[in-house]
C-alpha cells in the first residue's frame, strides 16, 4: 500500500471550505493518512501555495503550515488541531507569517492550489527550533521513504472592495 493522504472536508483537486481559511473560522482541516511505510519512524507535513500571490503569474511559494516529528502510529489529525491536545512530541516549524501553527487560505487574487504534503521518515528528527520550510527539507535530505500529496483549491470572493 502506498501511503495517501485525504481530507473528509474536501476532495483531493477540490475547493476548500471556507471555514478553514482567513475568510471563515481559519480553522486547520482534519487530515487522515493510510499506507505509512513499515520503516517510518516520523512524519512530517507542509502546507504550501505555489501560486502566490497571482497564479497568473507565481512568484513565491507561501508556506502555511509545518509540522515534524508527528508519530508514525498516528492516522490523522483532528479539525482545529490548535483546540485539540497536540499528539506527543509534535514540533512545529515557521509559517511564512513568522508564526507557528495554521494559516488558512487567504489569496489576494485567484484561485490558488494549497498542496497538503505528507512525508514519511526513516529517522526522527531532532528539535529544529522551530525551522523554516528550508532548513526542515534540509534536515529530511536522505530520510524520506515515501510522500503524499492532497491539493485543495481556494478563490477569496470579492465584497466591495475586499478581494
Amino acid at each position: 500500500m502506498t501511503l495517501s493522504l485525504k481530507s473528509a472536508a474536501f476532495a483531493n483537486d477540490g475547493p476548500i471550505p471556507q471555514r478553514y481559511t482567513c475568510d471563515g473560522a481559519g480553522v486547520s482541516p482534519p487530515l487522515e493518512w493510510q499506507g505509512v511505510p513499515t520503516d517510518a519512524k516520523s512524519l512530517a507535513l507542509i502546507v504550501e501555495d505555489p501560486d502566490a500571490p497571482d497564479p497568473a503569474e507565481p512568484k513565491t511559494t507561501w508556506v502555511h503550515w509545518i509540522l515534524y516529528n508527528i508519530p508514525s502510529t498516528i492516522s490523522g489529525l483532528p479539525e482545529d488541531l490548535v483546540h485539540h491536545h497536540m499528539p506527543s512530541g509534535i514540533l512545529e516549524g515557521l509559517n511564512d507569517w513568522n508564526k507557528t501553527g495554521y494559516g488558512g487560505p487567504c489569496p489576494p487574487i485567484g484561485n490558488h492550489r494549497y498542496l497538503h504534503r505528507l512525508y514519511a521518515l526513516n529517522e526522527m528528527l531532532p528539535d529544529l527550533r522551530r525551522p523554516r520550510k528550508s532548513v526542515l527539507a534540509q534536515a529530511m535530505q536522505g530520510k524520506v521513504v515515501a510522500e503524499a500529496v492532497l491539493v485543495g483549491r481556494y478563490a477569496r470572493r470579492v465584497h466591495g472592495n475586499r478581494k
